[in-house]
């Protein structure tokens, strides 16, 4: 996938590119940064950096990798938080796309971030997690690019803690025990674990007044006979490509909205009967913007349904019902609660 969120020690990344959470003298300093230069080499990797003399706030400069897996480390200047009116939102915006620009200039192929700022920069770690996901993603959708934003570990990772209660207790309401029966898995997939082909009705919406919002009921939308029929032996790429069609969507605009790798799509159009893992068909469905209904049928041609007794799918299912389509802020929801992301 285009864009993935992982847990690693970003040091250990073999990617083209690491970059650096720097201070403006490019010196050696404490948490991503300290690590990074003590696994490249420190003398070395000081020594050019002291040739360069400095980064500004915001902006970006490409030294070797050295000792480290990367071929380059771009080391860029986030803000310190000065509680949100020092133009801190610009200031780190711009150090992701400054990053982004010089990795392009380089011809870099896969690039690694941190959570820039987060650390003893002090940048509340939710705000700057939107941050770092919105310039990346309005990167990618101009450009062909791996982009990885790498935490160590949960603690370095927040989500919004309003949205994780909710998510939760979606979860709470709605998950019921199934036992698994037979289901068509085309690709065995680690990732996720086995489905049940159980067919799921829209959630019910919260009547009492006290709870908090739930997404309410999905719109069914009324097809005629002939519609169906003439439709019931449609591969997933046809029912794919049909549905981007009567979306008015471009192919790269439903790729790119669905976090899916350009070769991918281009296989996927060329196969007729080709079938992709669960994650890959969910994700069209969110770039669509598909219902639930029409969610079902579209996985259902791929040997996939959602259940009941899957957090992976209750996640899924809370965002659709929601009408809430961001594949980024989706895969934020999927690796709080430790599920495999959307794309491919």
């Amino acid at each position: 996938m285009p864009f993935e969120i992982i847990r690693n020690d970003i040091t250990k990344m073999t990617v083209d590119i690491i970059v650096n959470a720097a201070n403006t003298g490019l010196k050696m300093g404490g948490g991503v940064c300290g690590a990074i230069f003590a696994a490249a080499g420190a003398d070395k990797l000081q020594a050019e950096c002291d040739q360069i003399g400095g980064c500004a706030v915001g902006e970006a400069v490409i030294t070797d990798g050295y000792q480290l897996p990367a071929k380059s480390i771009i080391h860029t200047v986030g803000p310190v938080w000065q509680g949100g009116g020092a133009d801190e939102a610009r200031l780190l915006h711009r150090a992701y796309t400054s990053s982004l620009q010089l990795a392009l200039k380089q011809n870099c192929k896969t690039i690694a971030f941190p959570l820039i700022s987060s650390g003893i920069y002090g940048y509340p770690k939710d705000q700057a997690l939107k941050i770092a996901v919105a310039a990346i993603a309005e990167f990618l959708l101009e450009h062909e690019l791996q982009v990885y934003l790498v935490v160590f570990d949960k603690k370095a990772f927040a989500f919004s803690e309003k949205l994780f209660a909710d998510i939760n207790r979606y979860i709470d309401d709605h998950y019921v025990d199934e036992h698994p029966v037979y289901e068509r898995n085309i690709e065995f997939e680690p990732d996720l674990p086995k489905y049940n082909r159980v067919r799921m009705t829209a959630p019910q919406e919260k009547l009492a007044e006290h709870q908090p919002f739930m997404p309410a009921p999905a719109v069914t939308v009324k097809r005629s006979l002939a519609d169906v029929l003439g439709q019931l032996d449609e591969s997933f790429s046809e029912m794919l490509l049909r549905l981007i069609d009567e979306k008015g969507m471009t192919d790269v605009e439903t790729y790119k909205k669905a976090n899916i790798d350009r070769k991918l799509f281009s296989k996927i159009r060329s196969k007729k009967d080709y079938n992709p893992s669960k994650a890959t068909a969910i994700a069209f469905a969110i770039a669509l913007e598909l219902n639930l209904d029409e969610t079902h049928d579209l996985l259902g041609r791929a040997g996939y349904t959602l259940s009941h007794s899957h957090t992976f799918d209750l996640i899924i299912e809370y965002f659709i019902s929601a009408e809430n389509y961001d594949i980024y802020e989706i895969n934020e929801a999927l690796f709080a609660f430790d599920q495999a992301l959307l794309g491919a």
